[in-house]
């Protein structure tokens, strides 16, 4: 069969296609062979500008013009080249080489890839690479959500609910405090994750600058990586390297959405709880159903896509995480393949941001369940009259409460309002006790 999104072996590029395929301009073959050339062409701009030769303008703006006109064509090419030589970075140095010649700069195609390992290559272009999905995909699109549960926060900021602490009603809180404790933990998050650098290799064969230095043994090659790297790149170069990046970094990023992804898991099942609470509703669309069988249910689908979505990134970037940071020697080739998959768990966790989204718009608050569940746990506000008697110093006031509260008998405001009535305390003090309800015990 064709390859096509009904012919997919991945959902990411099958049932997923059209929610991911912007992802493809950063983790496709033909994007890592565009990065990989970008590097290439700036390296050797940079040579020129070191008066390693002789610079020459108009051909670095034909040069730079390959990059950023840079098509599927021009990507065939290199994968031709690439099944004959079976090196995927020498058949981009062989495809600028070609490019050079007909732009008339055959006399410094040899300046491509000077001094360079492959690895001088990938470990900047997948940086890059990664660098620019976050930037331009992944923050952004967390950004917004974040937003999206801080409006809800404010929203239902003054909306009374019934905790519930090991699945038991709890002391009383807001619903959009609850919201609230995501968006904090989302902030702490993200600012945590903008302290990670995006770092790179670049150093030659085992990451001393063997061919460069014997080369030009007087030159401070590692000054020009550094410029090269920094300022070319935007990148941080690692100063001491095997022939591959140490890649802790990049395993930071990986370890820093996980949290992130864990974070929402954790919204996401308390979204799905309150649905099945029926603290809310959920808008229902003309033509759609949500269940084969029975023909009332509206699932909450979309938190759970989510859910399962956010599970397959985190598999994902453990692995990525444990693995990358670990290779035999100077290098061994287990990074490469694995490297190619770091677009993967970022698709699943777009998709979950989609779906969460999707989603929050469904929701429709049933503040009548709300009041009905304060309404039948009066009991919650023992808390509240045992914690003033304490003040009080009247004695063993929660001994009292326990009493009270504990045991199958049903806790109404008339029963609390007996047990008040029946203590032996000042009338202001009843007054005070008697005005506290479970839509009213909810902190600060």
């Amino acid at each position: 069969m064709q390859l096509s999104p009904l012919t997919a072996i991945s959902p990411i590029d099958g049932r997923y296609n059209k929610a991911t395929n912007q992802l493809a301009g950063y983790f496709s073959e033909y994007a890592l062979i565009r990065y990989r050339l970008k590097v290439e062409v700036e390296y050797f701009i940079m040579l020129g500008e070191k008066k390693f030769f002789k610079s020459n303008t108009k051909l670095n703006n034909s040069l730079r013009a390959l990059v950023l006109n840079f098509s599927e064509e021009d990507a065939l090419q290199i994968k031709k080249t690439e099944a004959v030589t079976n090196h995927d970075v020498k058949a981009v140095e062989y495809y600028l080489k070609e490019k050079i010649d007909l732009l008339g700069g055959n006399a410094l195609k040899e300046w491509i890839h000077f001094g360079l390992t492959s690895q001088d290559i990938n470990n900047t272009a997948v940086p890059m690479l990664w660098k620019d999905s976050i930037e331009f995909e992944y923050l952004p699109a967390l950004v917004n959500l974040r937003k999206h549960l801080h409006k809800l926060a404010i929203r239902w900021k003054d909306i009374p609910m019934l905790a519930r602490t090991h699945g038991q009603a709890a002391s009383p809180t807001r619903l959009g405090k609850e919201i609230m404790v995501y968006v904090e933990r989302l902030d702490n998050q993200i600012q945590l994750f903008s302290y990670i650098p995006f770092m790179a290799k670049f150093g030659g064969a085992t990451g001393n600058f063997n061919a460069h230095h014997i080369a030009y043994p007087k030159y401070n090659w590692t000054g020009f990586a550094n410029n090269f790297v920094e300022e070319k790149l935007g990148l941080q170069r690692q100063q001491f390297t095997t022939q591959i990046e140490h890649y802790d970094t990049l395993a930071a990023h990986f370890d820093a959405i996980k949290r992130i992804n864990n974070i929402l898991i954790d919204f996401c099942r308390d979204i799905w709880t309150y649905i099945s609470m029926d603290y809310f509703k959920q808008q229902i669309k003309k033509g759609e159903i949500g269940s084969s069988a029975m023909p009332h249910k509206v699932n909450p689908i979309d938190f759970e896509n989510a859910e399962g979505n956010l599970g397959i990134g985190n598999a994902l970037f453990e692995h990525l995480s444990a693995k990358l940071p670990i290779s035999r020697l100077q290098r061994d080739l287990t990074d490469s393949t694995v490297l190619r998959n770091i677009g993967v768990p970022l698709a699943h966790t777009l998709l979950s941001f989609a779906a969460i989204e999707k989603g929050l718009q469904k929701l429709i608050l049933n503040e009548e369940k709300l009041k009905w569940d304060l309404d039948n746990n009066w009991a919650v506000v023992a808390e509240a009259i045992q914690t003033i008697l304490r003040r009080e110093n009247y004695p063993s006031p929660y001994e009292a409460l326990k009493e009270l509260t504990r045991g199958n008998q049903a806790i109404t405001k008339m029963t609390i309002h007996d047990f008040v009535n029946g203590l032996k305390i000042s009338a202001a003090l009843k007054k005070e006790l008697k005005q506290i309800s479970p839509y009213n015990y909810t902190g600060l």
